[in-house]
């Protein structure tokens, strides 16, 4: 029998018998809300169990000098019993939508008339405390008290914490015999390292005291915290939370390019590494003696990795994806989305789309004990580490991809941001950069930081989001001369984010569209002309306009353009084609009079200013 039903049984002997026994717990009470118009009572008490562990409200019962009376459920209150969730507001007054913890009320006979059964669930500790007619309460026995301030800002603190962070929530079913004392002793030990904290535990009753300190305990029941850190076959209990699911995206498939890691926090994090160390290929410099070249440096990957799984969504049971395209990139997708106040959108004058380095991490409890197996740098450095990666020149330009609300993937491009592709794109404006700074030639540096802006809004462009530089993340004294010469351009932004100033690049390095210049000066030759020729034209005026030789060698224009497509040159044959194909172009562009040859140094294609349309432009065989 449920223990709601017992206790209606013993109200009807009672009733039935005038005797008296105390039936209210701080689980239960007696309401007699016989008239239509709710009593303030009945709100404070509906108030106290959400605020507390939830209960039942028994209406049509009432207490009057120790005997209960049956006084009945009137129909009339139904509208406000089915409005319940939607009269209570949180601390600045806003109402809230509470209707998920308010089971359907229950109807039943009792002796002659009809009672009705208002349960009310516990709100997690994220939303707790909601308030009624300006104030919160809680059960505290059989009465609702006004909950004290101090309780209150306590409680205000736990929930920015547990906001950002559903490391602490509790695991359903799980007791603390669930947890693993080997793993919290590894802890002890590693914590005792500078100081002694500690001393190991025999056992997990031993073990207690100090998990409810370190909240892998709350209310003598495992936390997400604890399970991820010491569970004892953790996935039986969190499932995907402490999953990593590894691949490796290539042609050919086989067994080892799959790898499901289910285990706790750090095992987990170091099979992750491990999967991508063992899949990550490895050259030689013969610059350093012979010296091994990983295509990503380790410490990076290390720190990727443990930081997807540190300030993962842990709300979420969905796991993380780790993934490696071979030769392209490392995309990580985690669960969860960045913070609307750390995305920064924005149309005009160009598309942006940069995340703002978070300076909190989002599970701080975690966060603390990864410090403590030096898994996590504690210092809010997660994203600068990878911008420091890029201009260094050690990985391509890292962007993300939302996934909607709930997934996020980032990608870390193998290469370098000052790559062929860069370089080719920097020469065809060296006269115009040359001019904006009187001829001093920028530091590899400069260039380096110059194309990270430029990538970043080609990727932009393509709803790719990526790091806002900032103060915090380095190289800001480049970008500060970059600012000088106007290469770059400071926009205006929200006054709650204008801590952190947005850069664009200047308008004329972005510039890829140079038909309606050409179409002006060849007029209709230039329409009936191939893509391809249209192309090399584009080339050959770009360099003659902004770059500081003026004019362009077919070898060069070839070089240009195929970086464009590829980035930079891994298929020498592929490359030789291409180039031969690029030559003759050019060489047919300079027979039917479209461009022409100059001997100057350096020597090289420009525009024919004195074009002149021939109505035999192209044979068939052209």
């Amino acid at each position: 029998m449920r223990y709601i039903d017992r206790v209606l049984s013993q109200l009807e002997d009672h009733i039935h018998s005038g005797s008296f026994e105390a039936l209210e717990t701080d689980r239960i009470e007696l309401k007699d809300l016989s008239n239509p118009r709710f009593s303030e009572d009945f709100y404070k008490t509906v108030c106290a169990f959400l605020n507390t562990e939830g209960g039942i409200i028994i209406v049509g019962i009432r207490e009057k000098d120790r005997r209960y009376l049956l006084t009945g459920y009137d129909p009339g209150t139904e509208d406000n019993l089915n409005r319940l969730g939607e009269q209570f507001c949180n601390a600045d007054g806003t109402r809230l939508d509470l209707r998920a913890y308010f089971p359907p009320p229950e109807i039943r006979p009792c002796m002659d008339k009809r009672i009705c059964l208002v349960y009310v669930e516990k709100l997690p500790e994220a939303l707790k405390y909601v308030y009624w007619n300006s104030h919160a309460y809680a059960r505290k026995l059989t009465g609702d008290v006004k909950i004290p301030p101090h309780q209150i800002a306590r409680q205000e603190d736990l929930k920015r914490e547990l906001t950002d962070a559903r490391e602490l929530s509790l695991v359903p079913a799980a007791t603390v015999e669930d947890l693993d004392i080997d793993p919290l002793n590894d802890y002890i030990l590693r914590l005792n390292r500078e100081i002694k904290v500690t001393s190991p535990k025999a056992d997990l009753q031993a073990a207690l005291p100090f998990m409810h300190t370190l909240q892998f305990v709350r209310e003598q029941t495992p936390t997400l915290l604890g399970m991820l850190v010491c569970g004892r076959r953790p996935y039986d209990w969190i499932k995907g939370r402490c999953q990593v699911d590894c691949f490796v995206d290539a042609a050919q498939q086989v067994a080892q390019n799959k790898l499901i890691l289910k285990d706790n926090i750090i095992p987990l994090m170091e099979a992750a590494v491990g999967f991508v160390y063992k899949n990550m290929a490895v050259g030689v410099s013969y610059a350093q003696g012979g010296t091994s070249l990983p295509e990503y440096p380790e410490r990076l990957i290390r720190e990727v990795v443990n930081n997807a799984l540190a300030h993962r969504d842990y709300e979420s049971d969905g796991f993380v994806n780790l993934i490696i395209k071979p030769d392209t990139y490392i995309e990580v997708r985690n669960p969860g989305n960045f913070r609307a106040d750390q995305r920064l959108q924005m149309e005009t004058p160009v598309r942006v789309r940069r995340i703002i380095p978070r300076t909190k991490p989002r599970n701080p409890r975690l966060a603390d004990i990864l410090k403590v197996y030096d898994r996590w740098e504690g210092r809010g450095l997660g994203m600068a580490s990878l911008t420091n990666a890029c201009l260094n020149n050690e990985i391509d330009v890292p962007y993300f991809i939302l996934r909607g609300e709930d997934n996020i993937s980032l990608y870390v491009p193998k290469g370098q941001v000052l790559d062929d592709e860069a370089r080719s794109w920097l020469n065809s404006f060296s006269g115009w950069i040359s001019r904006q700074t009187s001829g001093r030639s920028l530091s590899q540096e400069e260039e380096t930081v110059l194309t990270y802006f430029y990538k970043s809004e080609r990727h932009n462009k393509q709803e790719r989001y990526t790091i806002l530089l900032t103060q915090d993340n380095n190289h800001f004294q480049a970008i500060t001369t970059l600012e000088n010469y106007g290469l770059i351009q400071r926009l205006p932004i929200d006054n709650q984010l204008d801590v952190y100033p947005l850069y664009v690049i200047n308008p004329v390095l972005t510039q890829v569209d140079f038909y309606p210049a050409l179409r002006q000066l060849f007029g209709q030759a230039f329409d009936i002309l191939q893509d391809e020729y249209k192309n090399v034209l584009e080339v050959i005026y770009q360099h003659n306009t902004y770059s500081r030789a003026g004019a362009i060698s077919a070898k060069s224009a070839d070089l240009f353009l195929y970086t464009r497509r590829h980035k930079v040159i891994k298929d020498l044959r592929a490359y030789d084609t291409f180039s031969r194909k690029v030559r003759t172009i050019v060489n047919t562009l300079e027979k039917r009079g479209f461009i022409k040859k100059v001997d100057a140094k350096p020597s090289g294609f420009v525009i024919n200013q004195d074009f002149k349309l021939s109505p035999t432009l192209f044979t068939a065989s052209d």
